[in-house]
């Protein structure tokens, strides 16, 4: 175990050879087909990863009750990414996934690794199901 860092972020995916970009405010994101995902480091100390999806897909504000019924479904269904609803200041409605883990005590290379693929993996996953309501409405 060790504590966990930026690095061992950029360290996983540079191990599976992702491709990957820092932001200004140094958050580490990728395109992981066609959709954004976010490898923040929040709590007091950082020591929690939170894997943020914002599912590429853009609803009107019409469909924010089917988009409801779809994340408490998907929510009751799956583990993670657990997906909810967000509405953006210009009025577009997307769907956005979370995957948390909290490594307090510290984490393994590996044990990061297993979280982050499975994140991703889940993620695209809920954007797949995301598209084919897009093509519904």
């Amino acid at each position: 175990m060790q504590p966990f860092t930026k690095e061992m972020i950029t360290d996983a995916l540079d191990a599976r050879d992702f491709k990957y970009f820092e932001d200004a405010d140094g958050d580490i994101g990728g395109n992981f087909q066609g959709n954004l995902v976010y490898f923040f480091r929040i709590g007091q100390q950082q020591e929690v990863l939170q894997v943020r999806t914002m599912v590429q897909h853009l609803f009107d504000m019409d469909a924010v009750p089917r988009l409801y019924e779809f994340c408490n479904s998907w929510n009751h269904d799956q583990l993670f990414p657990k997906a909810y609803v967000h509405v953006n200041d210009d009025g577009t409605v997307l769907v956005v996934g979370e995957v948390i883990a909290d490594w307090e005590k510290g984490v393994t290379p590996e044990q990061l690794d297993q979280v982050m693929i499975a994140a991703i993996a889940t993620s695209v996953q809920l954007a797949t199901e995301v598209a084919e309501l897009r093509q519904q409405s």
